[in-house]
């Protein structure tokens, strides 16, 4: 069924925000004062209540600027185009108010649902309105008619709480598969400032040079690109210590003499030399191209385990070394014959390899997770697009 769309002005009113100036602004709360939101704290659809907050005198906000629970708090002007038309609900009573960058959006109950109000504001085709309106004259700035002549589809009341309800569970997913992903993040990495404590503390450190046994790097006039062929690698696709896909390739015929120098293993360690300088990432599929800035590390196999490599060269006395010895007077970068004299911490190759077989188990774990996250925020677009559309 085709619902009647309304404007978002008859069904919901807007609220300017709080004006103050520099002079009464306080950091840190205080009797006599509420906190203020701004654009900062709208994130990801949720608004930051307990950080980046300022406070301001009671004095300065009138009764109507207070937030109430189903308002929509909206970022009106930004210097990014990026963050004007961000918004989130207030979901809880919250003794505060929001600045003059921002505008709130309150629903009228007897006609909208306000989380189906929340979900609209969320969605793709808002989004894609606000960035037309941003694109124009007004270019960072969104005025009270921009949002009140939006046009939603309305449907009644029980249907919309429906709607929402559905929204509601694909946003709790989401926000799981999330929350599942930093806690595995974080243990990894628990476990990695231990192992760096433990290595650190024995003081057993060796240079890359007498523990690893290539370290390549591959310059030279740049390979011709081709629309297919062999991936053809840049340092921008390191990344968080994944090799992103590549959208550049070289033709077979030329990949033999670009790679003369040394052709990849699976598990060898790529190292950015140039910026992004020091992203590490490790190798799962051979068969690709390294460009420029890119060098090849593989460690000696009765020494050094490879995983391990890849996060000490993480480890903050190694990153120390890197900075250290980079030149650049505009773009840093370092040397083969500097990273060479880099020295990791080397603990026991039975504990290099331990760590590594965690570090791996909880990667694919991430992994697995990372693709359901991706899954279940396609499926919640979808299903906006679709109900919101009806």
């Amino acid at each position: 069924m085709k619902w009647p769309t309304v404007p978002v002005g008859e069904i919901a009113q807007q609220v300017r925000g709080v004006s103050y100036d520099k002079s009464q602004v306080s950091n840190s709360a205080a009797p006599g004062l509420r906190p203020v939101l701004r654009a900062g704290n709208i994130q990801e659809g949720s608004l930051l209540l307990d950080k980046d907050l300022v406070y301001v005198p009671d004095s300065c906000i009138a009764h109507q600027q207070l937030l109430r629970p189903g308002d929509i708090v909206i970022a009106a002007s930004s210097g990014s185009i990026d963050v004007v038309g961000k918004a989130a609900q207030l979901s809880e009573p919250w003794e505060g108010s929001f600045g003059a960058f921002c505008k709130v959006v309150r629903p009228s109950s007897d006609r909208v649902n306000p989380r189906y109000l929340h979900h609209f504001f969320q969605s793709t085709g808002y989004r894609r309105k606000v960035s037309s309106l941003a694109a124009g004259a007004n270019i960072n700035n969104l005025k009270n008619e921009h949002i009140d002549d939006l046009l939603l589809p309305l449907p009644p009341l029980e249907e919309q709480r429906r709607i929402a309800a559905i929204l509601d569970k694909a946003a709790s997913l989401e926000k799981l598969s999330q929350s599942a992903i930093t806690k595995l993040y974080q243990t990894l990495e628990s476990s990695f400032r231990h192992l760096s404590s433990i290595t650190v503390c024995d003081s057993v450190f060796k240079s890359l040079e007498e523990v690893v046994e290539a370290i390549i790097d591959y310059r030279g006039k740049s390979p011709e690109k081709t629309v297919e062929g062999i991936p053809l690698i840049t340092a921008r696709l390191i990344k968080e210590g994944r090799i992103l896909e590549a959208t550049e390739f070289i033709a077979p015929e030329s990949y033999s003499q670009w790679m003369r120098r040394g052709i990849p293993k699976r598990g060898d360690v790529v190292f950015t030399t140039e910026a992004p300088l020091g992203q590490v990432a490790q190798i799962d599929n051979p068969d690709i191209a390294l460009a420029q800035r890119l060098v090849l590390l593989r460690g000696k196999s009765n020494e050094l385990d490879n995983t391990y490599l890849r996060f000490a060269l993480r480890m903050n006395s190694v990153t120390e070394q890197i900075r250290k010895r980079a030149t650049g007077s505009t773009v840093l970068g370092i040397r083969q014959k500097e990273l060479r004299k880099i020295e990791i911490p080397l603990p026991a190759l039975e504990v290099q390899r331990g760590f590594a077989r965690l570090a791996l188990a909880i990667e694919g774990e991430i992994q697995h997770l990372r693709h359901r996250a991706e899954f279940i925020i396609a499926l919640k677009d979808s299903l906006t697009n679709q109900l919101m559309e009806e």
